[in-house]
């Protein structure tokens, strides 16, 4: 019976979690260069019970539980704004941020903007880092090549992207809605071919469709769980009356 609890319970909470991560999602739907989250579950067949450093085995089944979650970075699609400000990448590399605080982090949001001094940057998250530091832009136009270069108005390379490799298969931190740490090698491999796109940038990569689907299937498994548990609940408190009877 005990066992019974523990089980819904366990089962409410992963639902939960998935739910809230769902949520996430969907509320980000439109940001630009964000990852959708998804949750990893894992199980084991044996409920452990840990007292005074001492291990019981209650039994045998096949428990699930929410292990963590991890972001999918799987490439989205592009929106076209003609806009000299946004830039799009189409393969595994990404840009990199310096924040306030002077960490350096990886986005995939290509929205940039000028701050009051005339470095590139995006919004208040930190200037966009080149290979000689921060972007430095001024009040001229800039084109942004294929490759990463950034060129003035005559076409004279003034700075080059720095841009920053992660394995679409990679576990990454999320900072935010768009920035991530990786600890990882983010040398970019030899020969990795990738695109730099200016006048566009990358969408979410949240698909609506899925996502609700997801949602009302995980809501529905919530809500059974939610009512298995209140049943065992009703017959626990019959069998305990039963056993003071007797």
């Amino acid at each position: 019976m005990q066992r019974a609890f523990y089980n819904l319970a366990q089962s409410m909470i992963n639902h939960q979690r998935s739910l809230d991560a769902i949520s996430n999602n969907l509320t980000n739907i439109n940001t630009a260069g964000y990852k959708k989250d998804e949750i990893v579950t894992n199980t084991f067949k044996e409920e452990l019970i840990l007292v005074s450093n001492r291990r019981k085995v209650s039994g045998s089944f096949l428990q699930t539980y929410v292990d963590t979650s991890k972001t999918n970075l799987e490439q989205s699609s592009f929106e076209f704004t003609e806009s000299p400000f946004d830039v799009g990448i189409q393969g595994d590399v990404y840009f990199n941020i310096q924040t306030a605080t002077g960490d350096v982090m990886q986005t995939r949001k290509g929205q940039f903007e000028l701050d009051s001094e005339g470095y590139l940057c995006l919004n208040d998250s930190g200037r966009v880092m080149g290979q000689n530091g921060p972007i430095y832009i001024g009040n001229d136009d800039f084109i942004v090549d294929n490759d990463g270069n950034i060129l003035n108005p005559d076409g004279e390379i003034v700075d080059a992207l720095l841009l920053s490799y992660i394995p679409p298969e990679a576990d990454v931190a999320k900072v935010g809605d768009s920035l991530f740490v990786y600890d990882g090698d983010m040398e970019i491999p030899e020969g990795l071919s990738y695109d730099i796109i200016q006048g566009c940038f990358e969408k979410s990569n949240v698909d609506a469709n899925k996502e609700i689907t997801a949602m009302m299937e995980t809501q529905r498994l919530f809500e059974a769980s939610s009512a298995i548990l209140k049943y065992m609940d009703t017959i626990n408190g019959r069998a305990a009356s039963e056993i003071i009877k007797l």
